[in-house]
């Protein structure tokens, strides 16, 4: 068994495992009511640098005990070296048996693509673990995640309640998804 979190690099962002010194910057994103609002499982906006010291805690000792490829990660600017936000790749309750792909960025920076190379970079790194598909789960009414997961390549394949008890719609990418010449995703009939 392969426990680890490795460093994933795109052009512009270095994926790495947490530290708790990243409280500060942490707060910026998993602090504001824009991101936490829409997280699954339900999540409450943290309040301050010691609640989020303590939680960046828990997931790091959270991902010391999850299997190859799982994991957390902070995403950071390459350049600088700057957080500017949180990327997971965990087992989807309640058989652990499919992934989610997700990223939390702080609400400045959404529109740049960073959720587009981040996804596609813990894509890859599943993808050369054998694992076939990866999904993405969006509340109803998160337009932006849904637009965005669509504008990674991934497909909509329909809604559940099995995964946090939550209405959610869940989207899926297989590694033919990653080709830029694949056509583009489709929404939920009805939806946006």
């Amino acid at each position: 068994m392969t426990v680890m979190t490795n460093v994933l690099t795109t052009n512009r962002l270095t994926l790495r495992p947490w530290r708790v010194e990243d409280a500060s910057a942490a707060l910026n994103v998993y602090g504001n009511a824009e991101v936490t609002r829409w997280l699954s499982p339900e999540m409450d906006q943290v309040s301050n640098e010691a609640a989020m010291r303590l939680l960046l805690q828990q997931w790091i000792a959270e991902a010391a005990r999850l299997r190859a490829p799982a994991g957390r990660w902070a995403i950071e600017h390459t350049a600088d070296g700057q957080v500017i936000g949180g990327a997971i790749l965990l087992p989807l309750p309640p058989g652990q048996e499919d992934l989610e792909v997700g990223w939390q960025l702080r609400p400045d920076l959404w529109g740049h693509g960073y959720a587009t190379e981040t996804t596609h970079a813990l894509a890859a790194w599943a993808f050369d673990h054998d694992v076939y598909e990866v999904f993405a789960v969006v509340r109803p009414g998160n337009t932006r995640a849904s637009s965005t997961v669509r504008n990674n390549g991934m497909h909509w394949v329909g809604e559940t309640r099995k995964y946090f008890g939550l209405d959610l719609q869940v989207f899926r990418l297989r590694v033919a998804d990653l080709d830029a010449a694949a056509p583009a995703s489709a929404g939920p009939p009805g939806r946006d």
